[in-house]
């Protein structure tokens, strides 16, 4: 059986010389605009039916693509869609952290900005209140869309065919508190749109506490969820509930710097 874990020898594991070889064929193209297989295999230092492999894969994921009936190989949109989501997250990151700055000088509480990645919320920037009695870094943390309270805000406003294939999936329990059951879950998606707020006690840890509202972005389209988190004892489900008008405030301004113009308020 080959090994591909190495073998001691100073070889490269041979997935990481694959993965290696695939960036650097990105590079290759974006470098060139256009390029043959035989001059990419020369470029690579490979064999042709390897450099054929690789553009094969690289293709299927729409990462590059044939132009014309030459055979040569160009950029795919799929790169186009890769960068443009790397640069809304680093664009709404930037533009969001004062707004969580602000925030949680106001509420006290932690304050963080989440978008939706795949099956889970990430967090994309972060602010500590001053009543925060930990400083427990949530940026780049992936969260259950169920069992949060901006994961519940993302869920609620994704499509309905996204939100209904979430549905069917089996969901894990984190506590007591955490719903998983599909027909109540919905119920409480129901609940945030209406209300326009989400809110989730002890459904991730026992003892935590978060209350999160909609971004909006141009297009009138939900971009991200701003929540504030903090221990129940302090964040009791009155005080969250109280808090949700600086969310909401706080969820605007942002909002209209991202270019929404006020239509789902």
């Amino acid at each position: 059986m080959a090994r591909t874990d190495g073998d001691g020898d100073g070889k490269e594991p041979a997935l990481v010389r694959s993965v290696d070889r695939a960036v650097t064929v990105l590079e290759v193209v974006a470098a060139r605009g256009e390029i043959g297989i035989t001059e990419l295999a020369e470029e690579l230092g490979v064999h042709k039916s390897t450099a054929s492999r690789l553009v094969a894969a690289l293709a299927r994921r729409g990462l590059l693509e044939q132009k014309g009936d030459r055979g040569r190989i160009a950029l795919g949109f799929g790169v186009v869609r890769l960068a443009a989501a790397a640069t809304g997250s680093m664009d709404l990151a930037r533009l969001g952290q004062p707004t969580c700055q602000q925030l949680a000088e106001v509420v006290g509480e932690t304050v963080n900005l989440a978008v939706h990645d795949g099956e889970a919320a990430i967090n994309v920037a972060q602010e500590f209140g001053t009543s925060s009695v930990t400083t427990r870094n949530w940026v780049g943390r992936r969260t259950p869309l169920h069992a949060t309270s901006a994961g519940k805000v993302l869920l609620a406003y994704m499509s309905d065919a996204d939100r209904r294939a979430f549905l069917r999936r089996r969901l894990p329990r984190y506590t007591e508190s955490t719903i998983t059951e599909a027909a109540a879950l919905r119920a409480e998606l129901t609940r945030v749109v209406d209300e326009g707020n989400a809110r989730s006690f002890e459904e991730l840890e026992v003892g935590l506490h978060a209350v999160a509202v909609p971004v909006w972005g141009a297009g009138d389209v939900v971009v991200a969820a701003l929540s504030a988190a903090g221990p129940a004892y302090r964040l009791p489900r009155r005080r969250a509930r109280a808090i949700v008008p600086d969310l909401r405030a706080a969820a605007e301004e942002l909002s209209t710097r991202l270019g929404w113009v006020g239509t789902s308020s």
